[in-house]
């Protein structure tokens, strides 16, 4: 079973999501600010990231900093979903080491489920 790790401070968007992953037989673990997702990464070594940028405690661009220059991490396909628009947000992201960046206003659970398969495979 492939783990996904979803690091959203947004409870209602973080259970959406997590109907449609346990329909899909993923197993998902949830993480509400960056400093639980960063441990739960080292902890958990998930098949994906699924990252919000606006976070608590550690946002999104240094969650992904940290994560990328971790050995233990570097190597997990990181999807940046947030609603931060902006293309020097976007170009920040991928340069640090998103694989993709989505605004979760455009796209629907089943769009994002859909991504996710093109990386898992």
């Amino acid at each position: 079973m492939k783990k996904i790790l979803f690091i959203e401070d947004e409870m209602r968007f973080q259970k959406v999501l997590e109907k449609v992953f346990k329909e899909e037989k993923l197993e998902l673990f949830s993480a509400y600010d960056g400093l639980t997702g960063i441990n739960m990464a080292e902890e958990k070594k998930p098949d994906l990231i699924l990252l919000d940028l606006i976070l608590p405690k550690k946002d999104g661009f240094e969650v992904l900093r940290e994560l990328k220059s971790n050995s233990d991490t570097a190597d997990i396909p990181v999807i940046v979903l947030t609603n931060l628009e902006g293309a020097h947000n976007v170009e920040r992201a991928l340069s640090l080491g998103a694989y993709m960046y989505l605004l979760k206003a455009n796209y629907s659970p089943e769009e994002i489920m859909e991504k996710i398969r093109e990386i898992l495979g």
